[in-house]
């Protein structure tokens, strides 16, 4: 995709997110002076945050027939890109509850299954995802169930949260509990949410106070 498509695509998105760069300009600002303001190098300055959670199968990893496992194209970029603005980010998947009774157990079973068969020459950024990895304790949680979504907002605070996932049923929902959602890989939309707009995104309005 040329720079000027998703540089157009990037505008549309925050029209559509309500403008919010417009909302966020200062007085006599523009959107371009605003968007370059908000858009800090964490996502943080003026003490918003903004955290962004992801499907993982077909999300960020591709499954071959073989059954080996690699990036899907965009993602490790992606996921680079998120750790270079120090955004912290998450995965809300299903897993079988009977993998362990608590999150960190399920997510070590997960690490072993999905390195089990990885072939990519990159290793997965399992690094990057810390303890945000959130499961389903029971069948009743697995998605499209709205718990996982809301045991990760929870989580996170006071931070607004972002999700993206390959499905639309997934994303209605993490909208529907206060995601800003995002269906990936749409032909031509970008294939992940561009980071700058997720940046933005820390320094709006409301979040912080209906935390909780």
């Amino acid at each position: 995709m040329r720079k000027s498509t998703v540089r157009k695509t990037t505008w549309h998105l925050l029209l559509a997110l309500g403008g919010c760069v417009v909302a966020l300009a200062g007085p006599g600002e523009g959107s371009a002076a605003a968007a370059h303001r908000t858009a800090g190098a964490d996502g943080r300055a003026g003490g918003g945050c903004v955290q962004v959670y992801f499907d993982l199968g077909e999300t960020l990893v591709h499954t071959a027939e073989d059954k080996s496992m690699r990036y899907l194209p965009h993602a490790a970029e992606h996921l680079r890109a998120l750790r270079a603005r120090h955004i912290t980010v998450g995965l809300i998947t299903n897993v079988p509850p009977s993998w362990g009774s608590t999150d960190a157990e399920r997510a070590a079973e997960l690490k072993k299954v999905i390195d089990k068969d990885w072939a990519d020459s990159r290793p997965f950024a399992w690094s990057d995802f810390g303890d945000r990895i959130f499961t389903p304790r029971t069948e009743a949680e697995r998605k499209p169930a709205p718990t996982l979504w809301q045991r990760a907002k929870k989580a996170a605070g006071p931070c607004r949260v972002v999700y993206q996932a390959e499905t639309a049923d997934e994303v209605r929902v993490g909208t529907s509990v206060g995601y800003v959602s995002y269906q990936v890989n749409r032909g031509h939309w970008p294939a992940f949410m561009p980071v700058p707009l997720i940046a933005a995104l820390a320094h709006l309005p409301g979040r912080g106070r209906d935390a909780g």
